[in-house]
């Protein structure tokens, strides 16, 4: 008998709509999370449900209309489009599911549907590179949870990170292909950021700031988001033959001054003031345009640079459904069956 296999791909999530409900529903998921904002529960209770989200979700929604297209929102569309193409190369070995960690559709309703078809293995694989508690951790903690009821629980495989997947590398330097001989002045990797306390957690003995993140990746911070961040950029400016020079790694989309820094918008601010012209920017965090991307580097952060002095800034397209991204998933998928 054929043993059948499914395929869990899952995105970090994205409100139904962009109307003010729909986004409020959103964000009192995703900030009630106690991996994202991990802080005791009555706090976090009081700090998200009295004062993040009945303010923060007017003004999101305001974003969300710019972002939303025709279709529905891209992070949605990019999910759907690379499970489709992903489902006919391995037609004949796999079934390919797509989830969002918050709303929809979400990993119950399609663990749910998994489920009622009795497959003997489940791959999951989150569509974050870089290993984070509040994105990887909270996604496969969800996943366990659900499976964890199961009268019946096939084999699972759980995949956690992949930022020096080569083929995950190669897709971004491609995408950079493109841009990289525009004479970009300097090149800015823009990671989402995280509240330094978390990536301090991931460390038995001392905070992160005392394991040269920076530099090196070793065992002891193989698991620090900062590090792979790091070493990400390593690999994708080697492929590019950007000198050290010629680029900085910094942390967008902070909610408050403990998070890591550098900053990217401080970043973008600073190198106009220098008088850099022309600012190429990599999001390597994010394997499909978003909010982050398209509206807070693509349009916000254009709109800084060019406050200060700055001409042109270039957002690199993240990879989408480009054709090696689809290829790395397909491996990735075929070294686990």
């Amino acid at each position: 008998m054929k043993k059948k296999t499914a395929v869990l791909l899952i995105n970090l999530g994205t409100p139904d709509s962009p109307s003010v409900g729909d986004v409020r529903k959103y964000l009192f998921q995703f900030l009630n999370d106690p991996r994202v904002i991990d802080i005791p529960w009555l706090l976090r209770a009081i700090l998200v449900n009295l004062i993040i989200v009945p303010f923060r979700a007017p003004k999101s929604a305001k974003i969300y209309k710019e972002l939303w297209t025709k279709d529905g929102s891209p992070l949605l569309i990019h999910g759907k489009i690379v499970t489709q193409k992903l489902q006919e190369r391995i037609a004949s070995k796999a079934d390919v599911f797509f989830a969002m960690r918050y709303q929809n559709p979400s990993i119950d309703s399609v663990l749910e549907e998994i489920r009622k078809k009795n497959y003997a293995k489940i791959i999951v694989i989150p569509l974050y590179p870089q290993y984070a508690s509040s994105s990887t951790g909270s996604t496969l903690e969800k996943v366990m949870q659900v499976v964890s009821k199961w009268w019946v629980i096939p084999e699972i495989t759980l995949v956690s990170q992949y930022y020096d997947e080569a083929g995950y590398l190669d897709a971004f330097a491609e995408r950079g292909k493109a841009h990289i001989n525009d004479n970009y002045e300097h090149v800015l990797f823009s990671y989402h950021g995280l509240p330094e306390r978390q990536v301090d957690k991931v460390y038995e003995k001392g905070p992160c700031s005392d394991h040269h993140c920076e530099d090196q990746l070793d065992e002891e911070n193989a698991f620090c988001y900062k590090a792979t961040c790091y070493e990400t950029t390593r690999q994708i400016t080697s492929r590019l033959n950007i000198p050290k020079d010629k680029y900085t790694v910094a942390f967008q989309s902070r909610l408050d001054k403990n998070w890591l820094e550098p900053f990217s918008d401080k970043v973008v601010e600073e190198l106009a003031k220098k008088g850099i012209k022309k600012l190429l920017v990599f999001s390597p965090a994010f394997t499909a345009d978003c909010l982050e991307t398209t509206i807070e580097i693509g349009s916000e952060y254009k709109e800084i640079f060019e406050e200060h002095g700055g001409k042109h800034l270039q957002l690199v397209e993240s990879l989408n459904d480009h054709p090696i991204w689809i290829n790395t998933l397909e491996k990735m998928v075929l070294e686990r069956l």
